[in-house]
């Protein structure tokens, strides 16, 4: 049986019931939160926890290092899987805080669709923009959340203005808010035909609801005021007459967002935005490989690593890699290839996630975010099969903008802060160079709140104090080319050439000026902002 759209066989039922998003947002527009509720309405946690919320019992599930729950911002992507009605939902929460984007880049490779959330006061801000031109070069299809309508807000028609001329997509309302700030009593949802009423006594309830037959059943003026049913009635007419209707194939083609507007602090808006990824989202895609594309149907497992975890468990010094499984039906104990190094691995204790909570895995199926603890054989990149040689594009790793040496406290120590720094670069969470002329390492990051979370890291996981200082180089170019090219460059510019963690030559610069001189010098050679992570 085909899927006429695509013309791709019809998913097995176990994948075809899987949903696996990503949640993205400008620093404090409450992904952390939404995020918490998802768990809640998921029944994988009894009691939400706030972002900033007193006491260890109530920290956010999301957030597990210890300088997260400290600043109260998320910056690994960590992933949770529960279910929700008939479905399975892998959520990826992704770092807001652009200091981290290149982490939440690499996510976004491993789902299907996304979550954005937007506050009602601030509308789409900055790292709201750049995330979302990268789900844009994956077309993927983007769900919009407007969070925070319980607090003073702007006005409805000028928010989706926003978004449309922004973002250049067309916007439609899935609920239209009923009030606002202190008014706020709730949505109307334009897709149901319900009234949804807010209950801000209890933040962990479910909103009630209330099926009605369209806006003049006279059951509406039971439970909002006759001035806000007045506005509510005249704007949902305005939206129902200028704005696209919802159009499923629309959304899945990455070019419609549906909106729905709520408060997730209050729980509210939070259920309709689950269901509306139950029902419209797309389940898991075709995976996109150097010589083919991957069909998640195909009998034969495939996944890739888009994300490595050093020291999540601090008692055990764990690595975990993070694979997205692209097709076929994995069980516990399976023998897989490692194609970078052609190597069978056997996966003996896969585990999922709920949170900072790990489940032994005894199956995964295509769509599912696994965990697999190695002690480093697992890259960022790589790809394991059932015996094929799969390469996997599409995964970039981006040239560090800010440089600097580091040293450690005790020089005596200086071995351990070799391999601790090989840990983080393979890691993802900074680049690590070795410059041919002199001793240490430049590290090399794309926003300066990542060398405090690396200095915070190294001495809480390896007991190592360690300082960052400044660095002649302001950034780093991978070089491409012939060999003999790359030769003459490196044996006339010492001084500037160093390795990155995987031994391939790294152009190290202080001003544009000398990548405009190689360039000229060098016809032959590009030097790359980007590097394809490739198993």
């Amino acid at each position: 049986m085909l899927d006429r759209a695509h013309n791709t066989p019809a998913l097995p039922p176990e994948i075809a019931r899987r949903r696996t998003f990503a949640i993205i947002s400008h620093p404090d527009a409450g992904k952390t939160t939404l995020t918490e509720k998802f768990l809640l309405y998921g029944g994988a946690i009894q009691m939400a926890g706030q972002v900033r919320a007193k006491g260890e019992a109530r920290r956010t599930r999301s957030d597990f290092m210890k300088l997260e729950q400290d600043r109260g911002i998320s910056v690994s992507a960590s992933a949770m899987s529960f279910d929700y009605r008939d479905f399975r939902f892998n959520l990826v929460d992704t770092p807001g805080h652009s200091d981290f984007s290149e982490d939440t880049y690499r996510t976004l490779t491993a789902v299907d669709a996304a979550i954005m959330v937007i506050d009602g006061a601030k509308g789409v801000e900055s790292q709201t923009r750049k995330l979302f031109e990268v789900c844009r070069l994956r077309d993927l299809p983007i769900l919009t959340f407007c969070n925070k309508m319980d607090r003073e807000s702007r006005d409805t028609f000028e928010i989706i203005d926003e978004i449309q001329e922004n973002l250049a997509i067309d916007v439609t309302p899935a609920s239209w808010p009923i009030g606002v700030g202190r008014e706020f009593l709730g949505c109307y949802d334009l897709l149901h035909d319900r009234l949804e009423l807010m209950d801000r006594a209890d933040r962990n309830r479910v909103a009630a609801t209330v099926k009605i037959a369209g806006l003049d059943d006279p059951k509406l003026a039971e439970h909002v005021p006759a001035d806000l049913l007045a506005k509510l009635r005249e704007e949902v007419e305005m939206a129902r007459g200028l704005l696209p209707e919802f159009d499923v194939q629309a959304f899945r083609d990455g070019t419609l967002t549906p909106i729905w507007f709520g408060s997730a602090i209050n729980s509210f808006g939070v259920r309709e935005l689950m269901d509306g990824i139950a029902e419209y989202g797309p389940p898991p895609q075709v995976q996109k490989a150097a010589a083919r594309e991957i069909l998640p149907s195909e009998k034969k497992v495939t996944g890739f690593v888009f994300k490595v975890q050093a020291n999540m468990d601090p008692k055990h010094r764990d690595r975990v890699a993070f694979v997205r499984l692209a097709s076929g039906h994995f069980t516990r104990g399976m023998k897989l290839n490692h194609v970078r190094t052609g190597k069978p691995m056997a996966i003996t204790n896969p585990v999922l996630f709920l949170a900072a909570d790990r489940e032994l895995a005894d199956e995964a199926w295509a769509g599912d975010i696994m965990g697999i603890p190695n002690h480093g054989q697992l890259r960022i990149g790589d790809a394991l099969t059932e015996g094929e040689a799969l390469r996997f594009t599409g995964i970039p790793s981006f040239a560090p903008e800010l440089l600097q040496t580091v040293r450690a406290g005790d020089p005596m120590k200086a071995k351990h802060l070799d391999k601790a720094l090989m840990q983080f670069a393979e890691e993802g969470a900074a680049k690590v160079f070795k410059p041919m002329i002199g001793s240490g390492f430049i590290v090399g990051v794309v926003g300066a709140l990542q060398f405090d979370v690396l200095a915070s890291r190294i001495e809480i996981e390896y007991g190592l104090p360690v300082r960052f200082e400044a660095s002649q180089f302001t950034s780093a170019r991978w070089i491409s080319g012939p060999k003999a090219e790359i030769d003459k460059l490196i044996a006339v510019n010492k001084q500037h050439i160093a390795t990155d963690h995987d031994g391939d030559p790294v152009f190290l610069t202080r001003l544009q000026w000398d990548i405009d001189r190689v360039e000229r010098d060098y016809p032959a050679l590009t030097l790359s902002a980007t590097k394809e992570m490739m198993a």
